[in-house]
């Protein structure tokens, strides 16, 4: 599926708005199913994304996942991998794909001003290469990539990197900063999510 099929209720709003003829030309050259080169390392040069996802009952979710740099990897023509690392033990987002397995992905890279969709089918592993040396990562998502939609630059603001997060997992050979909890919390973390001086 690399083109869009256009609902009703699309069709409706792009006839009222003049641009039907121009949503068909756009579905028709600007969307495809296999990564190119420079998609391959507009993905693997990006340090975070926005994931979407819906549970079986359309409730949706839209999430920001960051890592060190790279740690979104393409893997075949159209497949991707990253790692789940550990959050607010919530699974939001990895329920909602263990529920429904569709994905939609947003890379944006505001320095830039470059962005580009990534929708899919997507599953969650607890075995997986990608996991060989992620620190802190709890699952694996793979992505079977059912189309790749670059966008223009409009309404992307253009902003400057700073730093990294303090508690980004960066190497197998040091320890991951743990996030600090609230007292409201502390009573009920798992052993591993325990930040230094917590832990028995």
């Amino acid at each position: 599926m690399a083109q869009p099929e256009f609902s009703p209720e699309m069709r409706a709003l792009q006839e009222q708005f003049e641009t039907r003829r121009l949503a068909d030309k756009v579905a028709e050259h600007v969307f495809y199913e296999q990564f190119t080169d420079a998609d391959r390392e507009f993905v693997e040069q990006s340090m975070f994304m926005f994931i979407a996802t819906t549970d079986g009952s359309g409730q949706p979710q839209c999430s920001y996942k960051g890592g060190p740099r790279g740690f979104v990897k393409v893997t075949g023509p159209s497949e991707l991998v990253f790692p789940f690392y550990e959050g607010n033990g919530l699974f939001l987002s990895a329920g909602n794909i263990a529920e429904m397995s569709k994905i939609g992905l947003l890379f944006i890279d505001f320095e830039n001003q470059k962005r580009m969709r990534v929708n899919g089918v997507a599953e969650i592993l607890d075995d997986h290469p990608a996991l060989e040396g992620a620190v802190a990562a709890q699952l694996a998502v793979r992505v079977a990539v059912t189309d790749i939609h670059p966008n223009c630059l409009r309404n992307v603001h253009k902003m400057q990197f700073v730093e990294s997060s303090s508690f980004t997992p960066k190497s197998a050979d040091e320890d991951v900063k743990k996030a600090p909890w609230s007292e409201t919390f502390r009573d009920v973390l798992p052993e591993q999510m325990k930040p230094d001086g917590m832990k028995e």
